[in-house]
């Protein structure tokens, strides 16, 4: 099988996964927003949960399995797997101790902790949002373990079992807050963040089990692995921690802008990050093994191949969603979550920081492939240093932005940062390398980048039309506006994309077709 087979068919059992995992977290979102509105409530909830999801970001979707995963793998590509497990073993058992040690602490100081990060809650407001940080930081814990037994499946090569549990994990969220909401009002989704970390473990866990668990209870810190692990993991956590702090940053001005505005940025990263999370993380996730297991056996001209078509697979995904996104933002923005407590007036306000938003998808997106192609070469200093940068380009920027653009200033910024990131990376990578097919990459953006434009008029003006003999009251009709919107600009986009013979497109189909097809020889 070649590598662009292997990762084309991870990358089609992840999407599918992904796309159901999102479809629940937008199922919880829409539930908050129907009974809670945008207000102080939600604000507090979503200040809470940034730091959770700010652990799940960069543990699990990233610093642990980035790290672990090329030294586990060198050890099983070896024939070495009994000091692999030991390796892993370690790694866990220290987790666990430090873990323990990091969340009794973070108990304690919690309200220092919150005060640092929204400075213009209110007391009362504060107070929820400790109470609702402490309770989840059972999630931290059990993400962490989770981080380790995703690492060890993705060396394995079994992509299911993580995919299963992303969706359990949104799942257990969703249900256990709808059920404890009469008791524990908003609260009762802080603990349904906690249980749905319990349960993601579990899924993950017992997988590794039927796998042949091999676990060990050692610490042996010395040990070469875990040493090569501890000096690739801080890089990892300061490089895959940027977008974070970024956010954080936003996070601190906007508590001082008007009731809401956290929210109204939050819902629209959120929706800015679907495209980011459906596609170019599954792409990067997939592409991450093929990549190590090609610079461990040091086929150079093999990784720059593979790098090039995920990237250029990435972009070909990323532009034309952020731009159908800015096309028809209010509409997507009222279908999704406008009812209930969530108006009219709240739809504009998140609209207006999406657009914003959008503006960096496409580089949001490309660092996700382009910061493990370093971890894959084993050097994780590189986007440590361009986060850093990236984190000072964002906060001037942030400064600069806010005054003229309120809450769209802060995304705005966030986007700019994205993209001089991005920059940064192709530039040292293209240093370390040497030709990386720069101008293949620039000729596919500019391409998709046309393309997406003339797809963006078309959806915008369609979604007009639509509104003209059906107007936009209730559900069915607004899924019609943006259904039909969609439609038309994707049939175009893709359309022109297949005529062009853009191999980026076949990639793309390659990977969004393959389950349906297996599905459909089974059923043969």
């Amino acid at each position: 099988m070649s590598s662009q087979t292997r990762v084309a068919k991870a990358a089609g059992i992840l999407m599918i996964a992904t796309i159901i995992s999102r479809i629940l977290g937008y199922v919880r979102d829409m539930i908050i927003s129907f009974s809670f509105g945008q207000n102080n409530l939600t604000d507090a909830y979503n200040a809470a949960f940034s730091i959770p999801d700010f652990l799940y970001l960069i543990v699990v979707g990233g610093a642990l399995s980035s790290a672990f995963i090329p030294v586990f793998s060198s050890y099983l590509s070896t024939d070495e797997e009994e000091e692999g497990w030991k390796v892993a073993s370690t790694v866990f058992n220290l987790i666990v101790i430090l873990m323990l040690v990091g969340i009794g602490i973070g108990v304690i100081f919690t309200p220092q902790l919150i005060k640092m990060l929204v400075p213009g809650f209110t007391p009362e407001n504060i107070a929820l949002t400790v109470k609702m940080t402490r309770i989840m930081f059972i999630q931290a814990f059990f993400m962490a373990l989770t981080g380790i037994t995703m690492g060890i499946l993705y060396s394995y090569q079994n992509f299911l079992a993580p995919a299963v549990s992303s969706v359990v994990y949104n799942l257990g969220i969703t249900i256990v807050g709808i059920l404890l909401t009469p008791y524990f009002k908003i609260t009762a989704y802080a603990i349904g963040v906690a249980a749905g970390g319990i349960l993601q473990f579990i899924i993950q866990f017992s997988a590794l089990s039927k796998r042949g668990l091999r676990y060990k209870p050692v610490l042996d810190l010395q040990h070469p692995g875990v040493r090569k692990i501890g000096s690739l993991m801080l890089p990892v956590l300061i490089g895959l921690s940027v977008n974070q702090f970024n956010l954080f940053i936003n996070q601190n001005l906007g508590s001082n802008l008007p009731s809401g505005m956290i929210s109204a940025l939050r819902t629209a990263q959120r929706v800015m990050n679907l495209p980011v999370g459906i596609f170019a993380v599954t792409i990067a996730v997939a592409s991450f093994p093929t990549l190590t297991n090609l610079a461990a056996r040091q086929e150079k001209e093999e990784f720059k191949k593979t790098m090039s078509l995920s990237l250029r697979t990435i972009l070909f995904v990323a532009i034309p969603s952020a731009v159908g996104l800015i096309a028809l933002r209010a509409p997507v923005i009222r279908l999704l979550f406008q009812q209930g407590n969530f108006t009219a007036a709240n739809t504009q306000t998140t609209a207006y920081a999406l657009m914003f938003y959008c503006l960096g998808v496409f580089a949001y997106s490309s660092i996700q492939l382009l910061n493990r192609a370093f971890y894959a070469l084993q050097d994780t200093r590189t986007p440590m240093f361009a986060g850093i940068l990236t984190i000072a380009a964002n906060y001037v920027l942030n400064i600069l932005l806010l005054k003229p653009l309120q809450h769209g200033g802060l995304a705005l910024a966030y986007s700019l940062a994205g993209i001089f990131s991005m920059s940064v990376l192709l530039a040292v990578l293209k240093h370390k390398l040497g030709r990386i097919g720069g101008r293949r990459i620039l000729k596919s953006f500019l391409q998709t980048l046309v393309l997406s434009l003339l797809m963006g008029v078309i959806a915008h003006y369609t979604a007009e039309l639509v509104e003209l003999f059906i107007e936009p009251v209730n559900k069915p009709a607004q899924f019609i506006q943006v259904a039909a919107a969609m439609g038309a600009g994707l049939l175009v986009f893709m359309t022109l994309a297949l005529r062009l013979k853009m191999e980026e497109a076949e990639m793309a189909k390659s990977i969004l077709l393959r389950k349906f097809r297996r599905k459909r020889q089974q059923a043969d």
